[in-house]
């Protein structure tokens, strides 16, 4: 599940000062007494701790043995099943339902890589999602800006909803999924005060990292990213202290966690499962039972799509890892070659069932 951490002041089982003999510091010390620790200084220290903790927790390692961790596997695998290996029994509960296709960017669509900037889809797979959007209402929902991400996949004819769907944009091409009713995109930004807020925050930790070799930060529009993938682990303890030296000041924004990334976004309820019930909503679809959603993504901030789906009591998740992780989502696949394999398996699955239907009916 996506970690929160709310930087303001907040309840703590920690309610005082460490009470101290009423002496100086050096003759408390020397008689055995107790140094007194200021409480914020306390709770710094437990904050920058608990960051670090979840950074590591997010870094799969391999220190454990071979036998061990393809043990944990199997394990995993039993409850997460790959959605390859489970297709058809996907297909058969989507039967007399309308898909619809949700996919996270990073990790999902392409590569993870060391420069974000760099994250590029390749062609196969961007010809994959265009025959996918074809057959089914598709929207690709991200952390990343929605125009940024939307230069990667130049595709016109999905959705995109980009800074955890804080950014909604219909397609602007001519799709028989969009809805024509209204006459213009679906466009949706309920974040938008926010925005010179998160600017000033981007520039204060663009200058804050550079003390910090391999850091890197990106403007999200809507949030701030701050990779560490290419930072030492000995600097990640420095590196939590800064960005929480520039996040005490605002209040009214929060930190959350991904792969290897902390990401700075304004505190409202909005995340990637709300984004997918406004885009089912958009579609048309808000409260029927004959949809379909499936979810694909690899991060923690998609277990907010898959919660939201399993909560349904409609269509799935799948998590993209190679690694057990806990998860709501139902299935799994490994990395995006096993992803674009599903992808097309759903478009020829369409297909086939496009042309029995043509036959029945002559």
């Amino acid at each position: 599940m996506t970690q929160n951490a709310i930087v303001s002041k907040t309840k703590s089982g920690i309610n005082r000062d460490i009470t101290v003999p009423q002496k100086p510091l050096a003759a408390a010390a020397a008689a055995g007494g107790y140094i007194p620790i200021p409480r914020r200084r306390v709770l710094k220290n437990l904050e920058i701790n608990a960051w670090v903790d979840s950074m590591r927790s997010s870094s799969p390692t391999n220190s454990k043995s071979t036998s061990s961790l393809a043990e944990e596997h199997s394990t995993w695998i039993l409850r997460h099943p790959s959605a390859l290996d489970m297709f058809e029994q996907i297909m058969d509960a989507s039967r007399g339902k309308q898909i619809v296709m949700f996919l996270d960017y990073d990790g999902t669509l392409s590569p993870i890589v060391d420069d974000p900037d760099r994250a590029f889809m390749s062609d196969s797979m961007r010809r994959t999602v265009r025959k996918l959007a074809r057959c089914f209402p598709t929207a690709i929902v991200t952390g990343r800006c929605k125009d940024k991400v939307y230069n990667f996949v130049r595709l016109a004819e999905l959705y995109y909803a980009g800074s955890h769907g804080m950014d909604i944009q219909g397609p602007t091409r001519t799709s028989k999924y969009s809805n024509k009713d209204k006459g213009e995109p679906v466009l949706f930004q309920p974040a938008s005060e926010f925005l010179p807020m998160i600017d000033e925050v981007y520039h204060q930790l663009v200058e804050k990292m550079k003390s910090i070799p391999g850091a890197m930060v990106e403007n999200n529009k809507f949030c701030c990213s701050v990779h560490f993938r290419c930072v030492d682990e000995k600097k990640w303890s420095e590196l939590a202290q800064e960005v929480r030296s520039v996040l005490k000041e605002y209040p009214k924004l929060r930190l959350n966690q991904g792969r290897k990334v902390l990401e700075i976004r304004p505190s409202i309820k909005w995340d990637k499962g709300k984004a997918l019930e406004f885009l089912l909503e958009s579609l048309g679809f808000a409260n029927c039972n004959d949809v379909f959603p499936v979810y694909i993504g690899d991060d923690k901030t998609d277990e907010d799509a898959f919660k939201k789906l399993r909560d349904r009591g409609q269509g799935f998740g799948i998590l993209v890892s190679k690694f057990p992780k806990d998860t709501t989502a139902s299935y799994s696949l490994q990395e995006p070659n096993e992803v674009m394999d599903f992808l097309q398996r759903l478009v020829e699955w369409k297909q086939v069932s496009l042309r029995l239907r043509t036959r029945s009916r002559v």
